[in-house]
């Protein structure tokens, strides 16, 4: 329960500036506010500045650090976030820390995989209810169930699924990685069948790069779902020479429209290496604000699909967090000792691709759906 006295933490309703913004706060963080100045105006700042003070003091103090995945708002992702970017990004750096506390600026399933490559610290998830819908979607007795009616195909997990569905799992992806992934394990487990799961669109959408055939599930992530290819058209028109970058959680008429499909890293990278004039990222809210920081001669049009889970992460539950260690993630040491290889595996794979197509090869996604 929260100290009667100061305020509730515990509500998300209630994250409001709650600490005063001092003469000592304000030394401690003017350096930091150029960071997102231009995203960020001053009296909103101030709300924050207070939280960002006392973050990063408890950081040193308990040797925490945070990590900050694409999506969270400018303010966690650019001023107390120690390690940023995907969630292949994020799982390699819990991997290489070596502090003793880890939070997770995200949603459950990757605090989960952080617990998972560093069992013996303590991992930390501001927010219980900070979940994903295409994680919910599967459970470890859905991907047993699924091995029993395809012997012999291999299971590729995307990284957005939770502990036990990694436990039955060959080897873990990322949207980055899933092409690779999946031949690699067809490859080595000498099958032409793949089960990927549980997202249909990534699915689907990886398909359109290899001949492997593809078992599949009904999972989709509800932000990136709720894209239209109409939404696209609608964008261009209103957008002359606008250049569309598409994630491949997308439905693939979504990523037949678009310029560029990657991961929210292939994205990012594909607006530093072309500097385009207009760009938009079709995918979740917070992330265009955070590369439209990292690229300040680049015009971003905002279409906005929020993800209600990674709002859920805020700056006073981080500061709750360091402060009370809560909420800590535990895992039977069974299913960590499962889920580590095939996360293990994956991670011990090369990146080749971080684009699943550029708009060359639409005419291929539109031939997808009686592959998978």
């Amino acid at each position: 329960m929260p100290d009667s006295s100061g305020p509730d933490f515990g509500n998300h309703e209630t994250d409001i500036n709650y600490l005063p913004y001092t003469d000592e706060v304000k030394a401690k963080t003017d350096h930091l506010y150029p960071k997102v100045a231009n995203v960020i105006p001053e009296l909103e700042w101030r709300a924050h500045a207070p939280f960002i003070a006392a973050i990063n003091d408890l950081k040193k103090q308990k040797n925490a650090v945070i990590l900050a995945h694409n999506y969270m708002t400018p303010e966690i992702f650019n001023c107390v976030g120690d390690f940023a970017g995907d969630s292949l990004q994020l799982a390699k750096e819990a991997a290489r820390t070596d502090a003793e506390i880890i939070v997770q600026a995200g949603v459950h399933f990757m605090a989960e995989t952080s617990k998972i490559l560093c069992p013996e610290k303590t991992v930390l998830i501001p927010d219980l209810r900070a979940g994903c819908s295409l994680a919910a979607s599967i459970t470890g007795e859905d991907v047993r169930l699924l091995k029993q009616k395809y012997p012999g195909a291999p299971v590729v997990t995307y990284v957005n699924s939770t502990a036990d569905v990694k436990a039955e799992t060959d080897i873990c992806c990322t949207s980055s990685n899933a092409v690779e992934v999946v031949e690699y394990a067809a490859k080595e487990f000498n099958a032409d069948t793949v089960l990927f799961l549980p997202d249909q669109y990534l699915a689907k959408n990886v398909a359109a790069m290899t001949d492997i055939k593809i078992v599949t599930w009904a999972g989709a992530c509800e932000v990136h779902e709720r894209f239209s290819a109409e939404d696209i058209r609608e964008i261009r028109e209103g957008n002359p020479g606008v250049i569309v970058l598409a994630h491949p959680e997308c439905p693939p008429d979504v990523l037949a429209e678009a310029d560029f499909a990657g991961s929210t890293s292939g994205m990012s990278n594909y607006v530093k290496d072309n500097q385009p004039d207009h760009v938009v990222l079709i995918t979740e809210c917070s992330m265009s604000d955070n590369v439209a920081l990292q690229n300040p001669g680049v015009n971003f049009v905002r279409p906005c699909n929020l993800c209600p889970h990674m709002k859920r992460i805020s700056l006073p539950k981080i500061l709750r967090a360091l402060q009370t260690m809560e909420h800590k993630v535990e895992i039977d040491p069974e299913i960590i000792d499962k889920a580590r290889v095939a996360i293990d595996r994956m991670i011990a794979l090369p990146l080749v691709r971080q684009s699943m197509y550029t708009h060359e090869r639409a005419p291929e996604v539109a031939a997808i759906e009686a592959r998978v």
